[in-house]
């Protein structure tokens, strides 16, 4: 299981150069246009995790492999993308295929870069970009309402999903997105995301893109990023592109001390990664041999046939055991042999939930 996440924002917001930072790939041009990005470029990086070093450090393995993260820079979106305007089809069928919406926002003044709209206004480009991914979604349920009104004259089913469609198209026509639909719980409504993939019910991450000095306190565009984050329960990053841009390269203890000069604890892309993880309920586990140590992703409640199952299906269908050390003991005792003398090697069944940071060793048997 891996993450994707979709850089999406107006033209001309600091996309592709967040992307460029972030990837430290710099293959995405970026220029003081709209629509420099066209086609999405797509990068593939590791997850950051201090703990893969630690356990390194005492397996001393031959190879250390991360978790993956896809980010996805995608066109800069414009009104009436929703009716081909712009990129408009393009971009909106991009976003469909990520995980989580890193929507980021201009949050700086500066009379040098362009702002497809005249001026930086924080709240006002949210608000286009949520309209048009809203009535997007709904130019795609009224074509499947259209086509489960006439299979609902024969079909039971069809008719109770028809009625969960109709109640979502009310819903979008209030201007209210997606992910805020009371009946989510309901199969129909199930059976209907999984086949249309609502944009607006995507989890949303908002990156405010501030100049340098405002990355360790807030101006007042972060202030009301922030306030209507909160009231719409999502997530705020802050980062400076730019400066982003200006740290690819450095060695990671240069880094770390560049970050901290600035006042920050994080750079945006462990920041996104974490937030992304938060926000679709994911965690990693590891295995730790010889050959390699490596970060696995499954999500929050799993179990470890599951849990198994990421690494080969053949794992979960022939589940035998799990045996398991979490991470602080495997730690403390130096490994498994010793965590495994003083009894902190349990071994755990089909039911057990897997935890963050568990070190993982499945039987199996097909």
């Amino acid at each position: 299981m891996g993450l994707s996440i979709g850089i999406v924002g107006l033209p001309n917001v600091g996309k592709s150069s967040t992307f460029n930072a972030l990837t430290k790939a710099q293959n995405a041009q970026s220029a003081n246009y709209p629509f420099c990005t066209i086609e999405p470029n797509r990068a593939v990086v590791e997850v950051p995790d201090v703990r893969l070093a630690e356990l390194s450090k005492i397996v001393k393995p031959e190879r250390v492999l991360h978790s993956m993260v896809e980010f996805v820079d995608i066109a800069g979106l414009v009104k009436g993308a929703s009716k081909g305007e712009g990129l408009g089809n393009q971009f909106l069928g991009n976003i469909k295929e990520v995980d989580v919406i890193l929507h980021l926002v201009r949050c700086f003044d500066d009379e040098n870069v362009t702002h497809v709209e005249g001026s930086v206004n924080p709240l006002r480009d949210i608000e286009i970009i949520d309209l048009e991914l809203l009535l997007a979604d709904l130019a795609t349920l009224e074509k499947r309402i259209e086509k489960l009104t006439r299979q609902a004259k024969a079909d039971k089913e069809a008719k109770a999903m028809l009625d969960i469609a109709l109640e979502l198209q009310k819903h979008l026509e209030e201007t209210k997105p997606v992910r805020t639909f009371a009946k989510k719980e309901d199969e129909g409504f199930k059976i209907l995301n999984k086949e249309l993939r609502f944009l607006s019910n995507k989890e949303v991450i908002f990156g405010a893109n501030v100049s340098e000095e405002y990355l360790a306190q807030d101006n007042a565009y972060v202030d009301s990023l922030k306030k209507y984050a909160n009231e719409n329960n999502c997530e705020v990053i802050k980062l400076c592109a730019k400066l982003e841009e200006d740290m690819v390269g450095m060695e990671e203890e240069e880094r770390k001390e560049f970050l901290e000069s600035l006042g920050c604890k994080e750079g945006g892309l462990e920041q996104i990664i974490r937030t992304g993880f938060y926000k679709l309920g994911l965690i990693s586990y590891f295995t730790a041999g010889v050959k390699e140590v490596r970060s696995w992703t499954i999500k929050k409640g799993d179990s470890a046939p599951v849990a198994a199952g990421v690494i080969h299906k053949d794992f979960e269908k022939g589940f035998i055991r799990a045996e398991t050390i979490s991470y602080e003991d495997f730690i403390k005792y130096g490994g498994e042999a010793k965590a495994k003398e003083a009894g902190a090697l349990r071994v755990e069944g089909k039911d057990y939930i897997v935890q963050d940071g568990d070190i993982m060793h499945f039987r199996f048997n097909v």
